[in-house]
This record gives structure tokens, sequence and C-alpha cells, in this order.
């Protein structure tokens, strides 16, 4: 029955991805066309972070340029690595684990640029030290709401950097010991059996996501109030957009392949078509994104205002209210 089962299933289905040469070669002409696109989209993306980075060079002070280029640049990254596997799906491993030890990097980077918009770690822990912090945040404890508020403190604070400071170390390094457990075929992404690697270390590293976004979360929610001048809620917003397509999207894809539901097309097998399918949604998507980030963050930015001039600006506004009630 196994034999019979086995001679039904196409020889390529079971092979491992096409090198680059034999993906070109099996291009129609709508193919050829949907890769020219998709090869232009991920291009522009790269001259137009490239053209962003040279303006907030010339504009911006240190380190917050430094901070802006990291974040900015998780869309053109990631487009540019999806479309060098989409090119050669044989070196997916390589392109994915690039774009996720970025993007690690850039979960951190969202935190520093929240703490350098209010001066610094000095003037964010002077401006509120002692304030109750809201922690019943996604994605760990949204459901909490009994939580109790904990004060800010400078060790509070150390903790929150360093939860999400664990993501960018680790995921960087469990990447790194994947490609070579790869190269030395230990690592497979199919192999569910509790033996293999990859069930114990992909889990592992989405434990250690859940932890890291939770700081970042803490302190955004609690602090974009006062951040809304520099359009830090649409930033906060394609941030998590970036994570839900880059991290989300592609293991719901990698599922779906791995459990047949996306059929094998020779050359490719399920899961190297199914990699191609997030690949080239992967562009598109981060395409649009790289469009509305010169939107955010090619501009200049205002010092924020002190917490005493929010305060007189605060009075100033109940003040004028109150004499409009007098007078009416």
């Amino acid at each position: 029955m196994e034999e019979t089962l086995n001679g039904t299933i196409d020889p390529a289905c079971l092979q491992e991805p096409p090198l680059a040469m034999d993906v070109i070669k099996q291009l129609d002409v709508f193919g050829l066309s949907l890769y020219s696109i998709l090869t232009l989209m991920s291009g522009i993306s790269l001259l137009l972070y490239l053209e962003q980075c040279a303006y907030l060079y010339r504009k911006l002070p240190n380190p917050k340029k430094t901070t802006l280029m990291w974040i900015s640049g998780a869309a053109p990254v990631i487009s540019t690595m999806a479309c060098f596997g989409m090119w050669i799906p044989r070196a997916v491993m390589f392109t994915d684990m690039t774009s996720n030890c970025y993007f690690a990097v850039v979960v951190y980077k969202v935190v520093v640029l929240i703490v350098q918009e209010f001066g610094g770690t000095g003037a964010f822990l002077k401006r509120f030290s002692g304030k109750p912090f809201k922690v019943s945040t996604g994605p760990c404890c949204c459901c909490c709401l009994c939580l109790p508020r904990v004060p800010m403190s400078r060790r509070w604070f150390f903790f929150l950097k360093l939860g999400v400071l664990q993501y960018a170390i680790l995921k960087t390094v469990l990447s790194i010991l994947c490609i070579v457990l790869w190269t030395n075929g230990n690592f497979d992404l199919s192999d569910l059996e509790i033996t293999g690697t990859a069930i114990w270390i992909n889990p592992f590293i989405g434990v250690l996501t859940i932890i890291s976004l939770w700081p970042v979360a803490i302190i955004f929610m609690n602090t974009n109030s006062f951040l809304r001048d520099i359009k830090i809620v649409p930033k906060y917003a394609l941030y998590q957009l970036i994570l839900v397509l880059s991290q989300l999207q592609t293991s719901i894809i990698n599922i779906l392949a791995l459990d047949g539901t996306i059929a094998c097309a020779p050359p490719f097998s399920s899961q190297a078509r199914g990699s191609m399918l997030s690949q080239q949604m992967m562009i598109m998507e981060m395409f649009i994104i790289t469009l509305i980030n010169q939107s955010l963050y090619r501009r200049t930015y205002d010092k924020l205002p002190s917490e005493a001039e929010d305060n007189d600006n605060k009075a100033e506004v109940a003040l004028q209210t109150t004499h409009m009630e007098h007078d009416v």
C-alpha cells in the first residue's frame, strides 16, 4: 500500500528546493513578469530607504538618527531578503534568519526610540519615576485587568529593557545555531518528531518573542499620550503590522505547506512552494509599508516639551475654559 502511495507522488515533490537556474527555466511569460515586478518593488523599497537614511543623517542628531534608521529599515530589509529567497529557493533558511535577526534588533530599538524622545534614560526616569505603570497589556496579560500598577523605578526600567534585549541577543544566537544544525542535516522544519531539533527550538523562540513584546507594550501604552505629536501611534502600529506579517503570516503558510494544504507544483515541493508564496506576499506588503514609512520617518522633529511645559499648557487650557464658561 505504501509503495502504491509513493508511486502516485511526483518525485519532484519530495526533492529539495530547486536551484535558481531551474526556477528561471520553468518561468513562463506571466511568471517572468511577476518575478520582474516583485524584484522592481524590492529594488524601489531599498532605494527609498537609502534616500531616507541620507535625509535622516543630514537632518537629525545622534543617536536618534541611528535608531530611526534601524526601525524604518525593517520593511526594506525584509523585502530585499524575500527577493533573494524568491529567486534562490535554497537560500531561504539564510534569508529568513537574516530578516528575523534584524527585526529582533528593531523590537529593542522601538523601546530605545520611545526613551530617546523623552531625552534619554535619565530624563525618562526623572519624568516617570514613582508614577504607576499599567502592566495588564498584551501579549501576556491583556486579560489580567486585576494586576496592580507598578511604580516606575530605575530597577523596574532595567528589567523592562532586559526583557526586550534578551530577544535581540538570543534570537541571533539561536538563528546561527539553526543554520549550523541545518548545514549538518540536524535541523528540518518539516521534522515534527520529538527527537527533532526544530520542535524544541521554534517554540522556545516563540516564548522569547512573547516575553520581549510585553515590555515594549508596557512602555508604549503608558507613554504614547505624550508622543502623539511625533506620530508614535502609527509608527508603533506599523511595527506591529510588520511583526504579524513577518512572523505570524509566515508561520501559518509554513504550517499549511507542511500539512499539504498548499499543493506541490514541480519543481517546487509543497514546502518550497509555500515558502515561495510567502516571499512574494512579503515583497508586496513590505513595499507598501516602505511607502508609508516615507511620511512617518522622513521628517524633522521638534523637541518634546518637558513635564513642566505640559503642566503649564494644561493649566492654560483649563484657565481659558474657565473664562469661557464664566463669560457664558
